[in-house]
């Protein structure tokens, strides 16, 4: 909701004005390049954004990544040497852009939400990644170091399957699937909090687990946040008519489509699960009150009669009988504990208590 009330940075600002829209950060900008090709691979870290020149128009697939993007200097130098449009440089230094998919047709420019679970105060941590991939280079913007790519850059490092044989698109594809398939991760470990969640409620529901309930459901709806437009990303890149995309990499795309969906029904069940999770909570609340309940009436109803017999002989009258009988305060205790108990065995027989 904060963000709701944030003011906008770029407000009064001509449209492609480079300008960080997001959380402060202190951080140092660090450049990467990978450059590969069938023969071989060279990677290195980057004082200067422009020392990617040399690398722009060579026959192997140059990859740039830039941990950090609150620096403007640092996307207008990248976007100078790459031939970038002004609103692309907008879009990549807004962290609060929706996924989406733009064709610029020297390159295609695509926005999305790499998600990881934070152990540590138990919540998705969302980062937002710019993708921008034309022919022969790929550029990735990302908001800080640590990311889920490492798996792609150990294929490139070591000639792992078919990526030093394919082009920037291809490339593209892998760090999009690297990033689906992480969604798959935070989905377990939300599925993990839910069969704890589950345990509490059916042993002994707490208000401390409603919270975390109410929680899991900002975390669920997060997700979908991330991953509903990323469908729509994903289909747009097949359904493109660009030349940067080729037929064999189309292939590939419909295989992380599925994976998106196959995210996506998860989501939904998980979203679904919770809801009703929060169903169980208050009727097993209500269930609990409706025992107390049930006791306290029961109990109020065996002494009525008690009540009754111990107010006539509390008044105070002088030619009452059985006031002078030695045997009369016994006989009465009696009386009061037939009738109670009589009352007892009446409510067992109904199956009341």
């Amino acid at each position: 909701m904060k963000a709701l009330r944030k003011p906008s940075q770029t407000r009064g600002l001509p449209p492609g004005t480079p300008v960080y829209v997001g959380p402060e950060k202190a951080r140092e900008v660090r450049i990467t390049v990978i450059d590969y090709g069938p023969d071989g691979v060279v990677e290195r870290k980057l004082a200067d954004p422009a020392e990617c020149r040399p690398f722009k128009d060579q026959p192997t697939v140059t990859w740039v990544n830039v941990d950090g993007i609150h620096n403007p200097a640092v996307m207008q130098t990248l976007a100078e040497v790459f031939g970038l449009h002004p609103l692309v440089q907008e879009s990549v230094l807004n962290t609060e852009q929706r996924p989406k998919l733009e064709d610029f047709d020297a390159y295609l420019f695509t926005v999305f939400k790499m998600l990881q679970w934070d152990e540590e105060h138990t919540r998705v941590a969302t980062e937002q990644v710019s993708l921008i991939f034309g022919k022969g280079f790929v550029l990735s913007f990302q908001e800080r170091p640590g990311d889920v790519f490492d798996a792609v850059r150990d294929r490139i490092r070591n000639a792992k399957g078919r990526i030093r044989k394919m082009g920037a698109d291809y490339l593209a594809y892998s760090l999009i699937d690297a990033v689906v398939d992480g969604y798959f991760a935070v989905l377990e470990k939300l599925g993990d909090r839910l069969e704890v969640l589950e345990e509490r409620l059916i042993d002994r529901p707490q208000p401390r687990t409603m919270r975390e309930i109410h929680h899991l459901k900002r975390e669920a709806l997060l997700l979908r946040k991330s991953i509903w437009p990323l469908r729509e990303v994903i289909s747009g890149m097949q359904r493109t008519e660009s030349k940067l995309i080729t037929r064999e990499t189309g292939v590939y795309l419909r295989d992380v489509y599925d994976h998106t969906i196959q995210v996506i029904d998860t989501m939904e069940t998980i979203r679904d699960l919770l809801a009703g999770m929060v169903d169980t909570y208050l009727s097993n609340v209500s269930n609990r009150m409706n025992e107390v309940m049930k006791v306290l009436t029961i109990i109020a109803t065996i002494f009525i009669p008690l009540t009754f017999v111990a107010g006539i002989y509390g008044m105070n009258f002088d030619y009452m009988p059985e006031l002078h009988q030695k045997w009369a305060y016994p006989a009465v205790l009696v009386l009061m504990a037939v009738v109670a108990g009589g009352m007892v065995l009446y409510f067992r027989r109904k199956r009341w208590i």
